[in-house]
């Protein structure tokens, strides 16, 4: 038997407990006795720190296979572990595309080989991501990955008949569809910024709001129509917003998803032409970044994904136009939320459970995460510092890559430990093994 006892911890609710976990359960929640024969490596001291289910991202890049030099499986979750995470869905752009099977299990058999944290595969909804046929929808989800969640991120399945049958294809086993909403005749090929005044000036190519409102839009209309599921990844624009809270105010069954960059960081930091900045969708002003975070404290965004996207540095290091969309977000993102919504008083920790943990799990169908700290319930935890401060610093990343945008920042809230099934995956910051 395997046994840890957790002591002195503070639930998300403000309550202390201790807790103590067999076999990578949790047995006791409350005031609990050592079991007789602990020993110290088995018991944690978790006086000042609050325990909350393990984070659950629905939306992160791996690379594996295809491109080994930015991340693999393995790298990504221990990052993920690092950020404390214990399940991630990683996202089916890879060279093969995860558009069959085959894939999705080759995915699912990585995680499980790393040990970092369950990786749930995402499948494509189009084969190769073209938007023109669709992909094997059914047989992965009845195959051992048991494939819930399909995107072709980051592209938008732009084809509206297409998304339709996407969307009627998963109702019939509850799956969803996470869309990457950007219309490509609106946001070109050569655009790579928020399209306004400081993309004028800056004589960058950008993209409008409008990009992501008309397909949010569109698809909750499709979702309404079919009776089905639909999810938007990294909702961006406050018209976008108005888009979700339009559909969710007619019943439609839709969710939403912000990322923590796009939660802190705005447009004016493109002034530098720093390619670390450049990611799609793209960073937009303030009072988009705003509205976002009215939007995560509201209700209306329902869960935050980290969008990490690892690159390597000969796909970053170019002229702004020229480089790699995308940054890391797996290790910060606990920090992010914590500073912009739990410290300045907008969320609590129970609400950053909620979208960090308890929501991304339902709406992935992730039985074994984001479950409450309560006995029986399987001891997939994380320990936070709610009074720590953090200084990133991107060199020390657990990722293979350095794309990192807070690198040099200052942040409040630290990630201390990870439990994957009670098992530590995670130490102040660095995977075990380390």
């Amino acid at each position: 038997m395997t046994r840890l006892l957790i002591t002195g911890a503070t639930l998300a609710d403000g309550t202390g407990a201790d807790v103590l976990v067999e076999d990578g359960t949790i047995r006791e929640v409350g005031t609990v006795s050592a079991p007789a024969g602990l020993g110290d490596d088995e018991r944690v001291a978790a006086d000042g720190l609050v325990l909350l289910p393990g984070f659950v991202d629905l939306h992160t890049h791996l690379r594996e296979p295809g491109r080994e030099d930015a991340e693999t499986v393995r790298t990504g979750t221990r990052a993920a572990a690092a950020g404390g995470f214990t399940a991630v869905h990683a996202m089916a752009n890879t060279n093969p595309v995860t558009d069959t099977a085959e894939a999705a299990e080759r995915i699912l058999d990585l995680g499980v080989a790393a040990g970092y944290a369950d990786v749930r595969p995402v499948g494509a909804v189009t084969k190769g991501l073209d938007s023109a046929e669709l992909a094997e929808l059914g047989l992965m989800h009845r195959s051992r990955a048991r494939v819930t969640v399909f995107s072709d991120d980051g592209r938008c399945v732009h084809d509206s008949r297409v998304m339709r049958r996407a969307l009627e294809y998963v109702r019939a086993f509850g799956g969803v569809v996470s869309q990457h909403a950007q219309d490509p005749a609106l946001a070109g090929p050569e655009a790579c910024c928020h399209e306004g005044e400081l993309s004028g000036r800056l004589g960058l190519p950008g993209w409008p709001s409008a990009a992501e409102s008309t397909i949010v839009a569109r698809d909750a209309e499709l979702a309404r129509h079919t009776g089905s599921r639909v999810h938007v990844a990294h909702v961006t624009s406050a018209e976008g917003l108005d888009a979700v809270r339009w559909a969710k105010r007619r019943g439609i069954d839709i969710t939403c998803e912000v990322t923590p960059h796009h939660l802190l960081l705005t447009t004016d930091l493109l002034t530098g032409y720093d390619p670390v900045y450049k990611v799609n969708p793209p960073l937009r002003p303030t009072e988009d970044v705003e509205a976002l975070r009215e939007g995560l404290a509201d209700g209306t965004i329902d869960t935050v994904a980290t969008d990490h996207a690892p690159h390597a540095p000969h796909d970053k290091e170019h002229a702004f136009v020229d480089a790699a969309f995308g940054m890391l977000g797996l290790e910060t993102a606990f920090a992010v939320v914590h500073d912009v919504m739990v410290a300045t008083g907008r969320m609590s920790m129970a609400d950053l459970a909620r979208v960090m943990a308890t929501t991304p799990a339902h709406i992935g169908r992730v039985a074994d995460h984001g479950r409450p700290v309560a006995p029986g319930e399987p001891a997939n935890l994380v320990l936070v510092d709610p009074a720590a401060t953090i200084t990133v610093d991107a060199g020390a990343s657990a990722s293979l890559s350095r794309n990192n945008p807070y690198d040099g920042r200052t942040l409040s809230g630290a990630v201390r430990t990870t439990f994957l099934r009670g098992r530590a995956t995670a130490q102040d910051g660095v995977p075990t093994g380390d």
